[in-house]
């Protein structure tokens, strides 16, 4: 089976199927944002769109934002900006979150950080990421 195959979405009916009210208002939200609310133009929610797509690491939705970024008349120079734009971010974001590593590295030992007897008993683990 391949992972990425785009011919994985024709399942979509079926997930449907199986919670249809959640989906119904799944579709409903994303039809709202992208057609009825219209303060950004598409093309803008589009190359958003593309950027989230890429910092989420989804082949659909980099394939399908990118095909509707394409139709509103996007260009190849704006959607690479976008996605650079969502790689700054998302490394700024990483090396901002540091500064939490600083504070637990320079913090001294024994303030409440080790494992509970509870979780060593369980052998779960210590983070949950």
């Amino acid at each position: 089976m391949n992972y990425y195959d785009s011919s994985n979405l024709d399942r979509l009916p079926e997930l449907i199927r199986l919670a249809p009210q959640a989906s119904k208002t799944f579709l409903a939200f994303e039809n709202e944002i992208y057609h009825d609310l219209n303060a950004l133009p598409l093309k803008t929610k589009e190359l958003i769109a593309l950027a989230v797509a890429h910092v989420t690491g989804c082949p659909y939705c980099i394939d399908v934002h990118a095909q509707k970024l394409k139709k509103l008349g996007g260009t190849r120079e704006e959607a690479f900006e976008a996605v650079l734009v969502a790689t700054s971010t998302r490394a700024g974001a990483i090396l901002s979150h540091a500064t939490h590593f600083l504070h637990s590295f320079d913090e001294e030992e024994g303030n409440g950080r080790e494992k509970t007897e509870e979780t060593r008993a369980s052998g779960g683990p210590e983070c949950f990421c």
